[in-house]
This record gives structure tokens, sequence and C-alpha cells, in this order.
């Protein structure tokens, strides 16, 4: 996918690797971004930091009318939209003590507007034969989120989704890719640092925080080679194969560094 000339529409555009991204493929070229967030003002701030390409609209994901709608004035206003980043997410720090309304509020933001989002989106892009969804998943849907339960089972759907929709509409034209970065230094993260997340604790001492700007960085790259998997953090392949060849030794070193951090030791990589 080259950027040259493209219509953008990113959700969670406001801040973090949203508007890193933003920045990014204005730098690419792209004909249009348009920033969308619940956060409208923010990503005000963000649009005017990036110039007349860029615009920003208020945006619930979780609410499939609003998604239709963007999609649907964003057709009207440029013709077509050749890129959907489904960038949007929530954390929440806990496990099954969660309460409905959080796991809900997971579902609904890290999942359920990805489904949102291709409804809305695919049957234009499939009519033209071409288009690109760039659902941001996490390293929390190859892998676990040590400590937020919601988000790793959450994050996991949404590999899978971005999973189903790569084989069942390429063919059609459609290129897909799962975003999976790890620690990114982001308000998310330094939001949960803030309230003591034990997953935000793991990700800060083990030194693999990345800008969101290194990671908008490889998620170009990846776009390029329309790479389905897009691992700012390499090192996650080689996780992903350990877990997978060696499960039980897998979680036994999760749950080593996790006595560690506890005790209050610092964590090594895993």
């Amino acid at each position: 996918m080259n950027l040259t000339g493209r219509v953008v529409v990113i959700t969670g555009g406001a801040g973090g690797i949203g508007a890193a991204l933003a920045r990014r493929f204005a730098a690419e070229g792209a004909e249009a971004l348009v920033l969308a967030d619940l956060d409208v003002d923010a990503a005000r701030a963000v649009a005017a930091g990036i110039g007349p390409a860029a615009s920003a609209v208020g945006l619930d994901v979780t609410d499939e009318e609003q998604v239709r709608a963007l999609v649907a004035d964003t057709e009207r206003r440029y013709g077509r939209i050749d890129v959907f980043c489904a960038n949007a997410g929530v954390t929440t720090g806990g496990g099954v003590e969660v309460d409905d309304a959080g796991w809900d509020r997971a579902w609904r933001v890290n999942v359920l507007s990805h489904v949102y989002a291709a409804r809305a989106v695919l049957p234009a892009m499939v009519e033209r034969g071409s288009g690109y969804l760039l659902h941001t998943c996490s390293a929390a849907g190859v892998l676990t989120a040590v400590g937020d339960a919601a988000y790793t089972a959450t994050k996991h759907a949404a590999v899978g989704f971005a999973e189903w929709l790569s084989i069942t509409y390429r063919d059609q034209g459609i290129r897909v890719s799962a975003l999976c970065p790890q620690g990114v230094d982001t308000p998310m993260l330094a939001d949960g640092l803030a309230a003591g997340h034990l997953g935000a604790q793991v990700i800060a001492a083990s030194g693999a925080v990345l800008t969101a700007d290194q990671v908008a960085d490889v998620t170009v790259a990846g776009m390029a080679e329309e790479r389905f998997l897009i691992l700012p953090h390499p090192e996650v392949a080689d996780y992903a194969r350990r877990r997978a060849e060696d499960p039980d030794g897998w979680q036994s070193g999760l749950r080593k560094l996790v006595r560690r951090l506890r005790a209050g030791a610092s964590p090594r990589p895993h």
C-alpha cells in the first residue's frame, strides 16, 4: 500500500498511536486524514498541527450508527475511503473481578468497533476492488496482557477477527493488517502506571517501550509490504513461537516474572 494520495480514517486519532499514524501518513502524502475520537477538541488540535489535509470529528466507536455516519460522510466528502484504521482501545487493569460494565466496554471498544468499521467500509471497498483495514490489536492479542483479563481476551478476539477478514476478503482486493505493538509511550501506558496496573508495570520495567512515532514508522513499512502481522517489537514474534512450542514453559516464565515484580524485584524481559 502506497499511502500517497490516499483517503484515511483513523479512530482514536486524538493522541498516542492514532495521532502518530496521522502525522506519518501525512508525511507520506495522504490526500485526506479524518481523525475521529471521543475527545474531538484534542483531535482538532492534532489535525491543526498536520495542516489542511487533516480534519477531526467526534466519534463514539461503540455506537454503530455513528460509525456508519462517519463512513458515509467521509465517502461523500472525498469519494472513497482507501484506509480505515480501527485504532481506539481501552484497558481495565484488572482480572475476573472487573464488573460486567468493564468487560462490556472492553468488548465494545476493542472488538465490536472493528466489526462496525468493517461493516461500514467493506461494501464500497469490495465494489472498487481495493481498500485497506488496519486494526490496532496489541501484542496482547498474540501473547497475554499480564494483569488485564479483559484486555487479553478482547485483543485475542481482535486479532482473530482481523485474520478472518484477511482470509475472507484478500482475493477481493482488500488488505488487512493487525498492528500488535507491546509497550508504547502513550497516555494509556501512563494512566496504567499511575493506577498501579500490573501489566503497565511489567511493560515499563521490561525496557521495551517505543514511542508512538516509532510504531507509526514500522506500521508504514508493514503496510508497504502488506504484511498481516505488523510487530513494532520484533521480539514478539520470538515470544509467540516460544508460547506455541512450549505453552507450559511460557506460562511458567510469566508466573515467575509476576512473582519478581510483586516482590519488588526488577523483572527481566520475557
